[in-house]
């Protein structure tokens, strides 16, 4: 069985390559533009995986990249010498790639290594998602990366519920929870300011009628906050006008009271 020298190169970023297969790629890495630029792709993507201040993306995240691995990307179509290869007959010795210059080179591999090198190079993938929040996908032609914030885990997580209201000012402000990140997120649409020397804020309510302090807004427009405090059990989240350093307690009526039980999947 005979592989093309462009295929080693996710196999060969996580080390899963031998002294001979390791050698022959790296002769043809300074002579292939793709090679390289797919070899600094994949090693960014592992040094983000590093990344300390990365947090856990959420677990349909996970799925879909465990169930993207049967669909890895398959090897470049054959041309030149390579063509003749797998059709069975072996490319004569000295015979130049026309269109890089160097000498065709077809590497003999073992049919099992080569499938553990795939897999070695699918886990990468797989542990990003264990231990992070960038993802690379090898099987997809066009390498990239997928950052998710603590605010956009919550709104793509699978049991988000949202609720909005409208002002009369055309303004709007929806609330997103998902009981399984624990959060809440305050998203707001041209929201007016609040009145000179006040701030929004925002409030979390439990079955008591308690509410706890949320976080504060201060400023006018749109926004995207993670309100602080764990949402899993609350059944409200209110906005209330208060002294610009925030209060305890709610010392005015809230201007939006979101009803969680009210919410839509």
């Amino acid at each position: 069985m005979t592989e093309s020298l462009h295929g080693l190169s996710g196999a060969y970023v996580v080390d899963a390559l031998d002294d001979e297969e390791r050698a022959a790629f790296e002769r043809h890495l300074p002579r292939c533009l793709d090679c390289q630029a797919e070899v600094a792709s994949l090693r960014e993507a592992a040094a983000l995986m590093a990344d300390e201040s990365a947090i856990t993306p959420p677990a349909s995240l996970r799925s879909s990249v465990l169930s993207g691995i049967q669909t890895v990307r398959p090897l470049p179509p054959p041309t030149g010498s390579e063509s003749g290869s797998e059709a069975g007959s072996a490319p004569a010795s000295g015979t130049a790639d026309e269109s890089s210059g160097e000498g065709a080179q077809v590497l003999t591999m073992r049919p099992r290594r080569f499938r553990v090198a795939r897999m070695v190079a699918a886990a990468a993938a797989v542990i990003a998602v264990g231990v992070g929040t960038v993802v690379y996908q090898p099987w997809q032609d066009d390498t990239s990366t997928v950052t998710l914030s603590a605010a956009d885990q919550v709104m793509a997580a699978s049991d988000v519920e949202k609720v909005s209201k409208a002002f009369q000012d055309g303004s709007t402000a929806t609330i997103y929870r998902s009981a399984s990140e624990g959060r809440a997120v305050l998203l707001t649409k041209e929201m007016a300011a609040p009145p000179s020397g006040k701030a929004y804020e925002l409030w979390l309510r439990d079955e008591a009628g308690t509410m706890k302090p949320a976080g504060l807004m201060t400023t006018a427009g749109d926004h995207k906050l993670v309100l602080d405090g764990d949402a899993t059990e609350a059944t409200a989240v209110g906005i209330t006008v208060e002294p610009e350093q925030g209060s305890a307690q709610p010392t005015s009526e809230p201007i939006a009271m979101f009803d969680l039980g009210e919410a839509d999947a």
